[in-house]
């Protein structure tokens, strides 16, 4: 049996996006391709002796979807010279795909009408003509959030239409067209209402929040389905027999406030009678929360209906998924729990749905999921030959008392060979709103197979265990979550004499990145660091990063008139107590965390004499450990053991 390898990444393979269209089960492959250094996402078509090729040439086949009728598979390709994004459909019985659009800006978000004689989509408008300068022009920003991750500059003109396209004729129409920043959710009544979610944070000062609008197709009008407050969100989420089904948040907590899911009923117009609020008893996070590297163009379980009366949810419990049965009467029915992680899922019957999960030791697996008795059916499994060969480590999941006696949650993965006493990894996640889980995390399974224990540990702040556990960092951050991270390592030193307290190390990214950077100023406990895409500075996260100004003051709880608490919170300022020797990796088109974080962190620590070494990435956004470049997630995994092999015993 071989380990687990870095290079490993080109072998595996992730399934997602599984519809169903009568008897037929389709469902996307993703890998990457390495001598195109880029990942590749095809569509195929389940039967039972095997999986057969739909799509077409476009190395990204994604958003698949089948129309209402039954008869039409629909996809977003980039196949053509232009490589942008256009939408296609293919009849399920085969044949050659066919082109609907050839928008100059390409196709993002689209929706099937209800009678599968059109489909409405969104694009961006080009510009009446594409100016090629010949010289530099300046870039003119008169917007809050004015750039995104990866180095987008957004313009200040931009024109969002939504049009639609005859699947028989190709004939497009344009339906409507807005400079706010919207997306397109839905088409009703027969094609003459459409549904939007309308951005509100360049309005309001706040991230993530969003109003649900109908769109009177006629006239143009554009009104909320239930007008938000100052902090409030609506999302929307089905159209219901008699209203629709949204997801709300009070917006309490800021962005880290739990959401509702609630049903508007459109007959009841009193304001006391005709909102619904159907979990208002369940502390938990709706949709996917869990944190891995290894999936691809997997759109999580969206909420669908079972019949006209109830529909499927999904939630994150406690580092795993968790499916709900909801009824527009208020009832609300857990149908589904096991410690996986689902990454897809459609309706087949009453008891019956087509999957997509993954566990911590299988990557990725297509089936069919008995809600009745709850078996699932393995199909296909993309890595079968792969793991055959392949010794993957199974990681314990604990729980010990962090600071004030809270129940926390972790994972041990031992090393794939056991010695009387080995190193071990604390790995701390991003977010922090995010949480380890159920997951196969390809990362962590070659850091066993090199000899190392890890340690992944849901501290407070992380999702799914609760409005008050998610909140408690508000505020607070490098206190208590620092206290809860290191009362997990003396956990597992308690319970696992085998791990060396000599030879500890630490490591993570963005939150854990910045805890990562705390750590090394408040504890001499680890022999070595790696610090990535992470925050050192507040002050100038405020104004530099993507979403500065929103996430200092909801998650820090102070802006930038009030600079003592941001400097006091930020790793830079304690550099001067540092001595672990410090990686520094950071991707440059990184605008979550801007690479001038780690720029601050490597001077600092280089001020204050502590073995250091930084390591940038081109072309590699926040995502570059889970959608970056393959080569270069290639080079990143390989400076981290580099790094610690360098100042092991």
């Amino acid at each position: 049996m071989k380990k687990i390898e870095q290079k490993d990444l080109f072998e595996l393979k992730n399934v997602g996006q599984p519809v169903v269209a009568g008897d037929a089960f389709f469902f996307t492959e993703t890998k990457m391709n390495e001598k195109k250094n880029t990942y590749e996402t095809a569509i195929y078509k389940y039967t039972a002796d095997s999986v057969v090729a739909y799509g077409d040439e476009g190395t990204v086949n994604s958003s698949l979807k089948v129309s209402p009728d039954g008869r039409w598979i629909s996809f977003i390709s980039n196949a053509g010279e232009e490589k942008t994004p256009q939408l296609k459909i293919q009849s399920v019985h085969g044949g050659k795909a066919i082109a609907l659009t050839e928008e100059k800006k390409g196709v993002s978000i689209y929706v099937w009408a209800k009678d599968s004689q059109s489909i409405v989509f969104q694009t961006t408008k080009p510009e009446e003509e594409e100016k090629k300068e010949e010289f530099p022009q300046p870039i003119v920003v008169e917007k809050t959030t004015y750039r995104f991750d990866g180095g987008t500059f957004l313009p200040n003109d931009e024109v969002t239409q939504i049009k639609k396209v005859d699947v028989a004729t190709k004939e497009v129409t344009t339906l409507f067209e807005s400079k706010e920043s919207i997306g397109l959710r839905d088409v009703l009544h027969n094609g003459t209402t459409l549904v939007v979610d309308r951005d509100l944070s360049n309005v309001r000062w706040t991230l993530d929040s969003a109003e649900a609008c109908y769109v009177d197709v006629a006239t143009g009008d554009i009104h909320p389905i239930l007008e938000a407050g100052t902090d409030e969100s609506y999302r929307y989420v089905l159209d219901a027999k008699d209203g629709a089904v949204l997801q709300y948040s009070s917006g309490k907590h800021g962005f880290v406030t739990q959401a509702d899911l609630i049903v508007n009923f459109d007959s009841k117009p009193d304001a006391e009678g005709h909102i619904l609020n159907l979990t208002a008893d369940l502390d938990v996070e709706w949709g996917d929360w869990l944190v891995a590297d290894f999936q691809q163009a997997v759109t999580g379980v969206e909420p669908q209906w079972f019949d006209e009366e109830s529909f499927l949810a999904c939630a994150s419990v406690e580092g795993r998924t968790v499916l709900y049965r909801l009824y527009l009467d208020g009832r609300v029915e857990k149908i589904f729990d096991e410690l996986l992680h689902l990454t897809g899922a459609t309706i087949i019957s009453e008891d019956e749905l087509f999957i997509t999960y993954s566990t911590t030791t299988v990557p990725s697996v297509l089936a069919r999921l008995n809600l009745s008795t709850g078996e699932i059916t393995d199909l296909y499994n993309p890595n079968e030959a792969y793991l055959a060969e392949h010794i993957v480590t199974t990681p314990e999941r604990f729980i010990y008392k962090g600071y004030d006696n809270w129940d926390i949650h972790g994972w041990y993965m031992p090393p794939v060979e056991k010695a009387d006493k080995h190193a071990a990894i604390l790995y701390v996640h991003g977010g922090p709103q995010v949480a380890y889980g159920e997951s196969f995390f390809h990362e962590m399974q070659a850091l066993a197979a090199k000899g190392y224990g890890v340690i992944m540990i849901n501290p407070r702040g992380s999702n799914t265990y609760g409005q008050d556990f998610v909140k408690s960092i508000l505020g607070d951050y490098g206190n208590h979550d620092f206290d809860d991270l290191m009362m997990g390592v003396d956990y597992i030193l308690e319970t696992h004499p085998e791990v060396d307290a000599d030879q500890l190390y630490v490591a993570g990214g963005s939150y854990g990145g910045f805890m990562t950077n705390w750590i090394v100023t408040h504890t001499d406990r680890f022999r070595a660091a790696v610090t990535q895409r992470s925050i050192s500075n507040w002050i100038s996260f405020y104004g530099t990063s993507d979403i500065g100004p929103f996430f200092v003051e909801k998650q820090l709880l102070d802006d930038i008139n009030h600079t003592k608490r941001l400097w006091e919170m930020s790793p830079v300022a304690h550099a001067k107590n540092a001595k672990t020797p410090l990686l520094v990796l950071h991707g440059q088109s990184d605008l979550r965390c801007p690479q001038e974080q780690g720029e601050q962190m490597y001077m600092a620590m280089r001020k204050n004499n502590v073995p250091t070494k930084m390591i940038l990435f081109p072309q590699s956004s926040h995502g570059l450990s889970r959608q970056g470049l393959p080569n270069l997630r290639q080079a990143r995994l390989k400076a981290i053991t580099d790094w610690f092999e360098e100042y092991s015993k």
